[in-house]
């Protein structure tokens, strides 16, 4: 299945029906009086979070989304039927924009999470509803409210606990390989990577969600490269894995183009915890690992993990240094949502 994680789409509410013109007509009855039904609610349209999907692709071949309109009312007092509602399923994680791609709609980040996008236009009146004492055969009835049109976009940011980052080929996508059951592209060149990738890992009978996350380059940002496509999917992380290449002649500069673009994306991703890897240690004899680690922990000021995605060497270290950050991080989430004392209810 192809991943898509941005659509643009077209939505319209249904119209309401209009009220009917109707008088009695029973034999024996001269003066039956007007009996005009109103005309029935048009569609709503929602969007839904649901569970077993992961692309927006299917928005790509279908971009027109149309309530049904309601039905106009009938003689006898009969109200038309309402029109159906129409619901777009979406990927939990998805957010919801207006047609600038900028103001946030809705952010539906947990299975089951609604929003309504557009509501139906109320039917309108039939005739019965304007008879009065002065009035007693009125020949006139409300049309129904036109429904709502609009577009808005669609963005998935991916859900998972920990995002593998680092410049293009520095070894994320063999370490997911090597971690989980996931298969993404491997290569020795940059930009293997140019779709996001998930994979479940399991360490000491404990099981989390990593995400590889195509590699950033300078300036991703401001929409350099492939970064800035995909820089929002690790807004959702607990924790970031930073991967650095270990065979570089430029470990220092490596790090910090990352740690940079982090920042530079906005505050949620600068204060994202995060764990630093040295990776393809494999290649390097014990007096270059020493001397790359140095240097790392130099520009860092952090812990450096020594891997290799080729061997194996270090991994289970690093996914054991992951899982805690990841429950403490998921930990504090929780008790944050649960203080948000919720709004009042308005009649």
């Amino acid at each position: 299945m192809k991943f898509l994680d941005l659509a643009r789409v077209h939505i319209r509410s249904g119209k309401g029906g209009n009220g009917a013109v109707s008088f009695r007509r029973e034999k024996y009855i001269e003066y039956g009086g007007p009996d005009g039904g109103d005309g029935g609610r048009g569609g709503d349209v929602w969007a839904e979070a649901v569970d077993g999907l992961n692309t927006l692709i299917d928005f790509r071949y279908q971009q027109h989304f149309f309530a049904k309109n309601g039905q106009g009312g009938m003689g006898r007092q009969r109200t038309g039927k309402g029109g159906d509602d129409i619901v777009l399923k979406v990927p939990a994680g998805t957010e919801i924009l207006e047609e600038d791609e900028e103001t946030v709609i809705a952010d539906l980040a947990e299975p089951g999470q609604r929003v309504l996008l557009a509501k139906g236009g109320n039917g309108g009146f039939g005739n019965l509803h304007f008879k009065t004492s002065t009035n007693q055969a009125p020949r006139h009835a409300n049309p129904g409210q036109e429904g709502v049109e609009r577009t808005i976009w669609l963005r998935l940011k991916l859900i998972a606990d920990a995002g593998l980052v680092g410049l293009p080929n520095a070894g994320k996508s063999t370490f997911l390989s090597v971690v989980t059951n996931a298969k993404p592209k491997v290569a020795d060149y940059p930009f293997t990577t140019i779709h996001p990738n998930l994979g479940v890992v399991r360490v000491d009978e404990r099981e989390f969600v990593l995400a590889d996350i195509p590699g950033l380059i300078e300036g991703a940002h401001e929409g350099r490269g492939l970064g800035d496509l995909f820089l929002g999917h690790v807004e959702r992380c607990a924790v970031l894995l930073h991967l650095v290449d270990g065979t570089s002649e430029t470990i220092a500069q490596d790090y910090e183009v990352i740690e940079h673009e982090l920042e530079a994306y906005g505050e949620i991703l600068s204060q994202k915890p995060r764990i630093l890897a040295l990776n393809k240690v494999d290649a390097l004899d014990d007096e270059e690992r020493e001397a790359a680690a140095a240097e790392l922990r130099e520009v860092s000021g952090m812990e450096v993990h020594m891997l290799s995605g080729a061997t194996r060497e270090g991994i289970e270290g690093v996914l054991r240094a992951l899982y805690p950050r990841i429950a403490a991080t998921r930990k504090e989430e929780s008790v944050a949502e649960s203080s948000v004392e919720p709004e009042a209810w308005r009649p």
